[in-house]
């Protein structure tokens, strides 16, 4: 029996995906053997490679002069490779603070170039985003970068910030593929696939064509973006069944009617989640309403000593990988793109019914 996976990742994906994966496992193609056997450079694979690319920028609507990249290492490979592709070691870049994702990004960053962190939301214990009108970016910058949804701690950014032409990097990996967004407002995204792509050990790279070619001389040949472009992402052998999961995953939205339609859906299953939140006077979540995440849920309890006992039940119900982050405690309900609206309803009946019997 299927159940439901909260987990903030690898997470949950599509059961459509999985099934069409499971049916091509041992014959994919008709070719005798599966997608994981098939050479990278093959006709077949880079035809793979190609539609996965096409789906994936027409769903973004990714403009021309942007190359997208499927690469290794995740997004915490693109910490180092992003000031090592987009800035020398006397440069300084900025750097918003909202959490644990941009505190690793600012930790990995400092070993390659000067960083000015620009907001620091730690004395919100990281619950808050920053001010847009209150953000004053350093001219000279060589980019700016943001995590616009900071997974443990539940934050999103309701805007996306004017950098005044500074090149703007975001680490989008809990949020790609939520919603519609504006590419072209953005110098180079990046996602690990693991929450809304795909499978883990992939990672996207969408970045202008004018921020390619700009490596340091130090840098990996594997995280070099000017050799990545020039060898279509197969410099070295790629991770081919995450490649073609997220393949799946692209077509699967497009039957879904694109990223409209997953806006919806998405608002509608955190609107659910949160109103059953704070209708009672048990459940909290920490995170100012503003900037609420639509992906990532924390909540506590009136009785923390309960948590492990909510955990448990939860899962005897067949509502998985609900504890929260051992960094922050309490609860989290990841509700990437793959989670059901059933999925949410019987996550807030659980609440409901657990209240009653301890509360």
């Amino acid at each position: 029996m299927r159940i439901y996976n909260f987990a903030a990742g690898p997470a949950t994906l599509p059961l459509e995906v999985l099934e069409q994966a499971r049916d091509e496992l041992l014959d994919w193609r008709d070719g005798g053997m599966s997608v994981m056997e098939v050479s990278h450079r093959s006709k077949a694979f880079v035809r793979v490679a190609e539609q996965a690319e096409s789906d994936l920028r027409e769903l973004l609507a990714v403009p021309d002069g942007y190359k997208v990249l499927f690469l290794q290492g995740g997004a915490t490979g693109q910490f180092s490779a992003i000031p090592l592709n987009l800035a020398g070691p006397d440069a300084t870049a900025d750097y918003l603070n909202t959490g644990q994702w941009s505190k690793k990004a600012i930790g990995e960053a400092r070993r390659y170039l000067n960083v000015k962190v620009v907001a620091d939301e730690k004395d919100s214990n990281y619950t808050t985003v920053p001010l847009a009108a209150n953000l004053a970016f350093t001219a000279a910058a060589a980019y700016v970068h943001y995590t616009p949804n900071e997974t443990i701690g539940g934050v999103e950014f309701p805007y996306v910030p004017e950098t005044g032409g500074v090149p703007l990097v975001a680490d989008m990996s809990s949020t790609i593929l939520s919603r519609p967004i504006d590419v072209a407002r953005f110098g180079l995204i990046y996602a690990g696939a693991q929450k809304n792509i795909g499978p883990s050990g992939l990672t996207v790279v969408i970045v202008r064509d004018d921020l390619v070619g700009r490596a340091r001389e130090l840098t990996p040949t594997v995280f070099d973006y000017q050799a990545m472009v020039e060898a279509g992402s197969m410099l070295n052998t790629p991770p081919t069944f995450g490649w073609y999961v997220a393949g799946l995953v692209f077509q699967w939205l497009k039957r879904q009617g694109g990223l409209a339609a997953m806006e919806r859906h998405n608002r509608a299953k955190a609107a659910r989640l949160y109103d059953a939140i704070d209708a009672s006077p048990y459940y909290g979540n920490p995170v100012d309403p503003v900037c609420r995440s639509w992906m990532n849920v924390p909540f506590t309890i009136a009785k923390p000593e309960l948590e492990k006992t909510f955990v448990a039940e939860a899962a005897a119900e067949g509502l998985a990988n609900l504890e929260g982050h051992r960094s922050v405690g309490g609860m989290r309900a990841s509700l990437y793109n793959a989670m059901t609206m059933e999925g949410v309803e019987a996550l807030t009946a659980f609440m409901a019914e657990f209240e009653r019997r301890y509360g």
